[in-house]
């Protein structure tokens, strides 16, 4: 018998003061089987850090042409792909031919920065990726807050995201890979 995904409820309010975009978001994240709390967190960052009306989660882990959240036109042409993790050089250039725009949010500590070493030659000709990496401090953190039902704060200004709950407050300061 397969496993299912266990379903988790979100009530955000964003105020992105480096966006100038504030809003309130009702999400439902499924959790997969082979998916822990700190990456799931961290999907849910990414929503936070790109939030609209349009963006939203896809099948993600499960499938292989799918990023962990898009945005699409009402033509449906991909705008926004956004990948997590240290995926491979041939998928972010699928994602970079496919979509206007792409970010990835590397996550990990110490395989980060060999990860990129490998990478970075055959990344940096694409002028539509962003790669941003995540401090493993602040991850790790930002996956205590994972709860069932949540509702979270998130504020966003001059670079520094501060997510919290009534009970909990993390602070995150991504770093920018790519481009410098």
């Amino acid at each position: 018998m397969a496993l299912k995904a266990t379903i988790f409820k979100a009530t955000l309010n964003i105020a992105d003061m480096d966006r100038h975009y504030y809003g309130d978001h009702q999400l439902t994240l499924a959790r997969h089987p082979s998916e822990n709390d700190e990456r799931m967190m961290i999907r849910l960052l990414a929503f936070l850090l790109n939030a609209s009306e349009e963006l939203e989660f896809t099948k993600g882990i499960s499938t292989d042409d799918e990023p962990d959240l898009w945005q699409k036109s009402l033509s449906d042409e991909i705008e926004l792909w956004i990948e997590l993790g240290l995926p491979d050089e041939s998928r972010l250039r699928k994602a970079c031919n496919r979509a206007r725009k792409v970010i990835l949010y590397t996550y990990g500590g110490r395989g980060v920065p060999v990860w990129w070493e490998k990478h970075q030659s055959k990344l940096s000709r694409f002028n539509n990726l962003n790669i941003i990496n995540l401090p493993p401090e602040a991850t790790e953190e930002l996956a205590k807050l994972a709860e069932r039902n949540m509702s979270l704060q998130c504020t966003i200004q001059d670079g520094v995201i501060s997510i919290g709950n009534e009970s909990a407050l993390v602070s995150i300061t991504p770093e920018q890979l790519y481009p410098r």
